[in-house]
């Protein structure tokens, strides 16, 4: 007999306080200006793109549960409540080349990756662009959406995490969680504060480099396990591309063989992982 999920009432709610003290005593106590914990909105990339042109940088926003929230390609984004890590934070990037800027959601990718593997001891692991996946099952994915444009341009960054969630509530059977996965820890707080201090770490360094990639993407490709997979990309107007993985490129596009396939371009990327 199934043993039925359990409801939010014996799920721990996210420890806002708990968070926030975390993150000021790290390395990057003074990154983020403000870190908020909702029990419910429809998205958190939605609210901080509406209040951007106000708001101060480095705003975090954490909901319980979300109601609307999307990935790429509008595709839907949903969980129980507080079975899941539903965070966006708002970035302003001066002096950014505006093709450099693809390389945000990347970032953002190895550092979920990298605090996924010291937090919660998982061998995380990317598939391009930025879903992150144990076990070639889909335990996080990222979403990337510029608020506003210009000489500094702000950008929202979603990041969605299954933590808690049971094989009976996973969206899809490629889906999977942290607790699914044999994590070591399954805190959300202690998640959500690890994946924060690495995306300033990340962040911070980038910014010092004035946005170079070198080091950026030497990270990004040895955590990728796209690279060297016989894949198939499927690409607007029902053309498909497909071939060898052989790389990433100076502004972040997958190479499958000799071309080149950005994210945008790419509705769905599939490989035998």
């Amino acid at each position: 007999m199934q043993t039925p999920p359990p409801d939010s009432a014996h799920r721990p709610p996210l420890d806002a306080e708990q968070l926030r003290r975390g993150l000021a005593e790290s390395d990057y106590a003074d990154f983020f200006a403000r870190v908020e914990v909702v029990e419910s909105t429809g998205s958190t990339n939605a609210d901080l793109i509406a209040t951007a042109a106000t708001s101060e940088d480095h705003r975090v926003l954490i909901a319980e549960t979300q109601k609307a929230g999307r990935g790429r390609h509008a595709r839907t984004w949903v969980s129980p409540p507080r079975a899941q890590i539903a965070m966006s934070m708002l970035v302003r990037l001066p002096g950014i080349e505006p093709e450099v800027l693809g390389w945000l959601p990347l970032l953002t990718g190895v550092a979920v990756a990298d605090a996924l593997r010291a937090t919660a001891g998982v061998n995380a692991m990317l598939k391009w662009p930025n879903d992150i996946l144990i076990g070639g099952r889909k335990v996080a994915g990222i979403l990337a959406e510029v608020a506003a444009g210009g000489d500094v341009p702000a950008v929202v960054i979603g990041v969605g995490v299954n933590v808690g969630l049971t094989e009976a509530e996973l969206p899809v059977p490629h889906a999977t969680s942290l607790a699914l996965a044999g994590a070591a820890q399954t805190d959300r707080t202690l998640v959500a504060q690890s994946l924060l201090t690495e995306f300033a770490r990340r962040f911070t360094a980038w910014r010092d480099a004035s946005w170079a990639t070198d080091d950026l993407a030497a990270a990004y490709r040895e955590r990728c396990a796209t690279l060297g997979m016989d894949v198939r990309a499927e690409l607007p107007g029902g053309r498909t591309l497909t071939g060898v993985a052989t790389g990433i490129d100076a502004t972040g596009r997958l190479l499958i063989g000799h071309d080149a396939v950005s994210a945008g371009d790419v509705t769905h990327l599939r490989a035998d992982y």
